[in-house]
């Protein structure tokens, strides 16, 4: 969401270092709102600047580098399918150059633009895949609706979905480019799109991959600077979303949203612990729900219903994979959540 860019990019960052987050040595102090775990032991982080870094060790060391003719951009999203092969997503005004995707086939040693715009209006604010060769992206609305490519080779060539099939968007209704998970896929054909800006925050669901949309409205407060986040489902059927207000990150409003039937209906549950901005949610071992923001992380082992406070170390992002758990924030800060938290 263009509206937004600067706003996100200045809040916070203080990072704690305590004995649930482990503090990882990422030689930068740039924002970071892109993360993508592939396992344990390989992480992949994009950020501002033109940033990226990868640990294929679990975080006992980490590389940091800037992608090559790429230092002004601010990388909002990252997949990556492997130790070599990823994809990095820019978030920016097109017509100032800044909606770019870079791709790697050597682990970041080269990158290779494979779609870029100039088209006045275009901000990306996602990207995700189902598998290796089919994905899909999503910008803020041109003309009233939001512009969605797919790919069909992994990423390396992209095409735009027909507008006539996707829903108008309310005046004002965009997506908030805070953690690369506006937009998710489900399954191998679901996926996912939430929104804040507008009336009310809703959330766009094709069944297709992508082909065709519909559009449900949700009871999350929206407005200029609120709506939702971010999203994850567990399975086909249950997911959750989670949002808030960037301006007032520690306010008390509704904040999750849970659904039961594939995001056709969506209702509001407790609020998260510390309350206030949720921007992202990960889930570990497909029975714990983590939520990250900028007014700290908690998690819940009853999907949502109840939520524990982990502390108010502030993040934009998390991804999980196996037993590994990693947050992303701004002033270069990555953590790695202690799985004997959940014990206690």
């Amino acid at each position: 969401m263009k509206k937004i860019q600067k706003v996100l990019l200045g809040i916070f960052i203080t990072f704690q270092v305590n004995a649930q987050w482990q503090k990882q040595a990422s030689n930068t102090e740039v924002s970071f709102r892109a993360i993508c775990a592939v396992s344990d032991k390989i992480v992949w982080i994009g950020g501002a600047k033109g940033t990226f870094l990868k640990t294929n060790d679990g975080g006992k060391s980490w590389e940091t580098h800037q992608v090559l003719g790429a230092e002004k951009l601010d990388f909002r999203d990252v997949h990556a399918f492997d130790d070599k092969n990823a994809i990095l997503m820019s978030a920016g005004e097109a017509e100032q150059g800044n909606a770019k995707f870079y791709r790697t086939e050597d682990g970041g040693k080269s990158w290779e633009i494979v779609y870029e715009t100039t088209q006045k209006g275009v901000f990306f604010d996602g990207i995700d895949f189902w598998d290796k060769q089919n994905g899909i992206a999503f910008s803020d609305p041109i003309e009233g609706k939001f512009f969605i490519i797919k790919t069909k080779d992994g990423g390396k060539s992209w095409s735009p979905i027909n507008a006539v099939n996707i829903p108008k968007n309310q005046e004002n209704e965009a997506a908030f480019a805070a953690s690369g998970t506006s937009l998710i896929i489900v399954g191998t054909k679901q996926a996912y799109i939430c929104t804040g800006g507008g009336e009310f925050a809703r959330i766009f669901r094709t069944e297709n991959q992508g082909e065709t949309w519909s559009v449900v409205k949700t009871d999350m407060p929206a407005g200029k600077t609120n709506g939702l986040f971010g999203l994850r489902f567990w399975d086909n059927q249950h997911g959750i979303a989670v949002g808030g207000d960037y301006q007032e990150v520690e306010k008390a409003i509704p904040n999750v949203l849970l659904t039961a039937d594939g995001g056709k209906t969506w209702q509001n549950t407790t609020q998260t612990n510390p309350v206030g901005l949720k921007e992202c949610i990960g889930i570990y071992k497909k029975k714990i729900l983590i939520a990250v923001g900028p007014s700290g992380t908690c998690f819940s082992k009853d999907f949502g219903k109840s939520w524990i406070m982990i502390d108010k170390t502030p993040f934009h992002s998390i991804s999980i994979a196996g037993n590994g758990i990693w947050a992303v924030g701004g002033k270069g800060s990555i953590g790695k959540l202690a799985i004997d938290i959940f014990k206690k």
